[in-house]
């Protein structure tokens, strides 16, 4: 591979200065607040706002985090690009702020447009798929409560507690539907770790997350969604107003108050009030600022040694490990991370959760190979078999239960004419793509492994599948995958769509009258992009009898949301696995299968399809980085600029995505950001929604907000979401690429990002470009070391352990 790229400028620094986030009401910081230092437990400071993780002390497990794509900013990193560990939680923070604000404020919304009757206009893709899932959900509580009763606990419970569990019981029974109880549970996200000062004042800096409003987007006409269920009426003026006294009583900014009053609901104030830790369900409180609020409040009565503190911080780390990728974490891990928060008996705190009903315990059998052999206990009993305890939040643990119902169904309800259906689809493929028509003529569900080339085998089995007069439709992650698989041959443009598409019922079939949707087969060849939560919603949709194919790289990085749902699959063994044979062509092929086994191998690169751009520091690597994607790649390879993605560790740093896209705009589409810093003409990334990036570019801005097009579609942002939702796009997160590919792809690796990289990053990032990848390596022996040495982090799930009853299949 060339070292040295084609150029007509002279290297040297020219790094442009940042202008700051604008500001946010902030609390002062709290000196002496009771609890551990800030580096404990989940609640590692996020380096930038991207592909990073939320780092759950004690646990020691994190993950590639997810895409948020748009937000506020988080803690700038103080050394580059920072840790990928605290990027990925950051950017999952952000996304997961936005999404839950959105579902409020759609809420509130629609209870406007019931007082007085006015009109509203077409669902955005964001708001319909908020509501296609609040059915999904409503459904998946049903089918829970047919199997299982309610659990005969809490007798002694009492006020908001006994309220609380006799709202779960009516669920299970089946009595209410779950949107009619439950608001969607918030989700803290880490933000901006204020400098230390030496002021003791009651309240540490919190800054809030703008509650988002609809986004207005036109789409093409498509088949019609699925009536939404109502949503739920937002706070009223008089709640929001008690929640900003209690506010303003404890130091806190009053703009908090809408946030709170979403996250706790009516009597918000009166409960803040009771119970001053609950201020940590408001995303971005830490638990240092919770501590000095409740201070302020409490008085002599605050310390560590409170319950309520406790149990509130119990269920903050649960929440920072599921941004990290976790559905739920060990109970050794969780203790000692609530010890590194500073309370004093970490077992009574998560069994006081657990009373409240605020999390879930489980016991799970130690199977794993290594697993301690269960010990005899007396000759009359069994013996006693090893187990793990974990415990989760009801979210993530209900739809990880139901996802492994829903598989379990799959597998064992395969069609009884299947041999005559699936014959004419069979005979009309050959080689790779046959046999994975074979297996699915067999079985209901499927996974095939393979790199980018082998979608045709999956897109050659939906063509065939339509021929034979099937319902199929194959759904990717991103609009860029599903475009790309629309036009492979064998699916001639039909039968494609998105995740999120097929979710919010913008695209893809209608659904029967139990719900499910009308198909006989429905591919996914993103799978590793799943979390348990789409993934449920997708399983839990398909009626009996009918196929699942689970396809995708299985190097890439992992979900942006909690779960590793492929990668559990293939664990659990319990279903036919085809592996595709077909590699990814050329040298950039070549380079990419390489890294995937752990070998950094230098390719031949005749045509210059690899080059490595050596620099020094970062400064130098952002000016090569402009110099490459604005000359270099347009004129050796005749690639226009739009068709070159930069990616790069973080958002933060001297050379992260806020420093390499000011200096891209600068050179490429220099103007003044009169709306949030944005320019017609400049690229963007849109994120409406978790894990979820939409490249797109400015047309214009207006009273109206700022008019994206994205993926072809024109789409609105209200002026005030643009800091939340839009960044610039000509540079990207490893995270927020994946599911894209670009002609031409500038990999920016600068030296202070060593800690963030890792194979499947590795791996993601240099697989993005299909003809040309150019590496601005600054991080010399840390990258070889990175493919070589440090895997995908590991992710605590159940989905494995839930999947073993079922049959294993060669």
């Amino acid at each position: 591979m060339s070292t040295e790229p084609e150029t007509t400028e002279e290297t040297g620094p020219g790094t442009p200065e940042m202008p700051e986030a604008q500001g946010a009401p902030e609390m002062p910081e709290a000196q002496g607040a009771p609890g551990a230092p800030d580096e404990a437990a989940g609640g590692g400071r996020a380096a930038d706002g991207g592909d990073g993780a939320a780092e759950v002390s004690g646990a020691g497990e994190t993950s590639e985090g997810a895409d948020g794509g748009a937000g506020e900013e988080t803690a700038e990193s103080t050394e580059g690009a920072g840790s990928a560990e605290a990027a990925e939680a950051a950017e999952a923070a952000e996304a997961a702020e936005a999404a839950e604000a959105a579902e409020a404020a759609e809420a509130a919304e629609a209870a406007e447009a019931a007082a007085d009757g006015a009109g509203k206009p077409e669902l955005s893709e964001a708001a319909a798929e908020l509501a296609a899932q609040r059915v999904e959900r409503e459904r998946i509580e049903r089918r829970k409560a047919e199997r299982d009763g309610p659990v005969e606990s809490g007798a002694k419970l009492s006020g908001k507690a006994a309220d609380l569990l006799a709202a779960v019981r009516a669920v299970e029974a089946g009595a209410k539907p779950a949107a009619a109880v439950f608001a969607a549970p918030s989700r803290p996200a880490p933000e901006r770790t204020p400098e230390p000062g030496p002021a003791a004042t009651a309240a540490a800096s919190v800054r809030p997350a703008p509650e988002p409003e609809p986004v207005r987007q036109e789409r093409p006409a498509a088949a019609p969604a699925p009536a939404p269920a109502p949503a739920p009426a937002g706070p009223s003026p008089r709640t929001v107003d008690a929640v900003r006294r209690v506010l303003a009583e404890g130091g806190a900014p009053e703009a908090l108050g809408q946030q709170a009053a979403v996250a706790l609901g009516e009597g918000a104030g009166e409960l803040l009030r009771a119970d001053p830790w609950q201020l940590l369900r408001v995303p971005g409180v830490r638990p240092e600022q919770a501590d000095g609020f409740a201070r302020a409040l409490l008085g002599a009565e605050c310390g560590p040694q409170d319950e309520r503190r406790g149990r509130a911080v119990t269920v903050w780390l649960l929440e920072q490990a599921a941004l990290a990728g976790h559905t739920a974490l060990e109970a050794p891990a969780l203790t000692a991370a609530l010890a590194q928060r500073g309370v004093p008996d970490p077992d009574e705190a998560v069994q006081s959760a657990l009373a409240e009903g605020e999390a879930l315990v489980f016991e799970d059998a130690l199977e794993e190979p290594g697993a301690p052999a269960a010990q005899p206990a007396d000759d009359e009993e069994e013996a006693e078999r090893p187990v793990r305890v974990l415990i989760a939040l009801e979210r993530y643990a209900m739809a990880e239960e139901s996802l492994a119902d829903g598989l379990a169904r799959l597998i064992n309800s395969p069609s009884q004419d299947a041999e005559e259906t699936w014959a004419p689809v069979v005979a009309a493929l050959s080689g790779g793509a046959a046999e994975l028509a074979r297996a699915v003529a067999g079985h209901g569900l499927v996974l095939h492994t393979g790199g980018d080339a082998s979608r045709a085998e999956p897109a050659a089995l939906l063509g065939a599948a339509r021929d034979a007069g099937l319902r199929a439709l194959a759904v990717c992650h991103t609009a860029d995958g599903r475009d790309r698989l629309a036009a492979l041959p064998p699916t001639r443009g039909a039968g494609v769509g998105t995740v999120a598409g097929l979710l919010a019922g913008a695209e893809g079939p209608g659904r029967d009258g139990d719900g499910a949707l009308e198909l006989d087969l429905l591919i996914v060849p993103d799978a590793p992009q799943l979390d348990v939560e789409s993934a449920a919603m997708l399983v839990e949709s398909l009626p009996d009898g009918a196929r699942l194919v689970l396809g995708g790289d299985p190097a890439l990085l992992w979900s942006a949301g909690p779960g590793r749902v492929f990668a559990d699959l293939l664990a659990a063994r319990a279903c036919p696995q085809i592996a595709s044979r077909l590699p990814d062509p050329g040298p950039i092929g070549e380079l990419v299968s390489g890294i995937g086994i752990g070998e950094l191998n230098q390719v031949e690169a005749p045509g210059k399809e690899v080059v490595i751009v050596p620099v020094r520091d970062a400064g130098e690597a952002v000016h090569r980085t402009v110099q490459l994607v604005a000359d270099s790649v347009p004129r050796a390879f005749g690639v226009p600029v739009e068709g070159t993605v930069v990616i790069t560790p973080g958002h933060g740093g001297a050379a992260g995505t806020r420093a390499l896209n000011a200096a891209l705009k600068e050179r490429l589409n220099p103007g003044p950001g009169r709306f949030g810093g944005f320019d017609p003409g400049d690229r963007i990334a849109y994120s409406p929604a978790p894990g979820r990036t939409l490249p797109g570019t400015v047309v214009k801005a207006d009273a109206e907000g700022l008019h994206l097009s994205c993926a072809g579609a024109p789409v609105v942002v209200p002026r005030e979401r643009v800091e939340a939702w839009v960044r610039h796009g000509w540079a990207l997160t490893a995270h927020q690429a994946v599911g894209g590919r670009w002609p031409a792809a500038v990999v920016v690796l600068p030296g202070d990002a060593a800690q963030a990289l890792s194979r499947p990053w590795v791996y993601t990032a240099f697989g993005r470009g299909e003809r040309h990848l150019s590496v601005v390596q600054g991080a010399e022996g840390a990258l070889p070391r990175a493919v070589a040495e440090i895997p995908a982090k590991p992710r605590t799930t159940r989905l494995a352990t839930l999947l073993r009853p079922q049959s294993p299949t060669d």
